[in-house]
């Protein structure tokens, strides 16, 4: 609090210095206390989200965690124009007061248009960001893009030679606020009319009761080869207090009653084949692995067992961090692995031939499609959203991938 409120100090006596002259001063000071207040009450939604941990989000709420969000990078930018300003003012004053040390004749500073210059820039530069999460917040954590991906496999058996599968992962169901905007995501899923889904983790934010209001909609995603689907670290509970271990252990039980009445096929550190004719493929689920603090709970030599032979391998592992670390090192081959996790931060820039998020300096992994010593993986940015309850330039996907065989 502290600091939230040094820096909203800082910032409208920055303002203000620049105000002094504006016919619109006295508007713009009320317009700016109304933005702090909102986004006072977005700190005080997210902490009490932070811990009491709801099943379920509103969408004011949400709204007002995103402005927070949204108010508070504005202010972050405006402050590093601001201090480069003063900075130079202060280093200024030192100068002529060294100066003065051994003139006669005295220098002031005099003054110049460039100040009002440098904090006219930062309001322009820091509006632009502060613009695009807002639409993140309102329309962005629900624009849904399908992303086709063709792949080309040398080990693809020849049955499946245009085998479309789609993956989806982190749907985060406690953070939804629109059932509407759900539904149709999950309409776009079906129009894709995969043979099989895969979904790689994190149905739910802390607690499985969060899926109970949208366990209809899901219940209508559908592939004629069955829907696989795996856990993410959010599944376990670990994020909640609970008032017994036994309760926690409750709560994992519903989870798992929950996907079977979604009608997926839940693969704990397991196996599923897919057959066409004499050709199938093998279907690899883990459990979450990843880096302190997150579970490590997969094992994919438990999860080969009796299936390690199959000629072509799909691994679902939550975490990218498990395929850069210990899927590609293993002695089995996986021909290629699905991922999540991440989300792309849900906040970047991708336009073509260009990808870039702050989440690249934690995962190098972390969206789109890599490859290493001749194994893929694909990281899904994610069909729900955590946290800032919004998308900005790295949009909710659901991907769509053609299978060829590489003769």
């Amino acid at each position: 609090m502290l600091v939230l409120l040094g820096m909203d100090a800082y910032v409208y006596l920055a303002l203000q210095r620049s105000m002094r002259t504006h016919k619109w001063k006295h508007f713009l000071v009320i317009l700016y206390f109304v933005a702090v207040c909102m986004g006072y009450i977005g700190f005080y939604f997210l902490y009490t989200t932070f811990m009491l941990k709801p099943l379920q989000v509103n969408l004011v709420q949400n709204l007002f965690i995103g402005f927070f969000f949204s108010f508070f990078g504005f202010k972050l930018l405006l402050i590093l124009f601001f201090l480069s300003e003063d900075l130079v003012r202060l280093l200024k004053l030192v100068f002529l007061f060294l100066l003065n040390l051994f003139r006669t004749e005295k220098v002031t500073q005099t003054k110049n248009g460039r100040r009002n210059f440098i904090r006219q820039t930062g309001l322009i530069v820091a509006s632009i960001p502060f613009a695009s999460m807002l639409f993140g917040i309102t329309r962005g954590k629900y624009n849904f893009k399908v992303n086709q991906v063709k792949l080309s496999l040398k080990n693809l058996p020849k049955a499946f030679s245009g085998y479309k599968i789609v993956q989806i992962s982190d749907i985060h169901a406690g953070s939804f606020d629109n059932r509407d905007a759900i539904q149709e995501g999950i309409e776009m899923v079906n129009q894709q009319n995969a043979d099989l889904i895969l979904f790689t983790g994190d149905l739910v934010n802390n607690d499985s009761r969060e899926i109970l209001p949208f366990i209809e909609d899901f219940k209508k995603l559908s592939a004629p080869d069955g829907i696989f689907s795996i856990l993410g670290n959010h599944d376990y509970g670990d994020y909640k207090k609970w008032d017994s271990e036994q309760d926690k252990k409750d709560n994992m039980q519903l989870l798992y009653d929950y996907q079977k009445e979604l009608g997926f096929t839940l693969l704990n550190n397991e196996n599923a084949t897919v057959r066409k004719g004499d050709d199938e493929i093998g279907i690899y689920g883990v459990e979450n692995w990843g880096n302190p603090p997150f579970p490590r709970k997969g094992d994919l030599d438990v999860a080969l067992k009796g299936l390690e032979t199959a000629g072509f391998k799909i691994l679902m592992t939550h975490d990218p961090t498990h395929w850069n670390k210990k899927a590609v090192a293993h002695p089995v081959h996986f021909d290629l692995t699905l991922s999540g996790h991440t989300h792309g931060m849900q906040l970047g820039i991708e336009i073509p031939g260009f990808k870039w998020s702050p989440i690249k300096y934690v995962y190098p992994q972390w969206a789109g499609l890599y490859e290493k010593e001749g194994q893929l993986l694909y990281v899904n940015r994610g069909f729900g959203f955590l946290g800032f309850p919004g998308r900005v330039g790295i949009w909710p996907e659901i991907t769509v991938f053609e299978l060829e065989r590489k003769e």
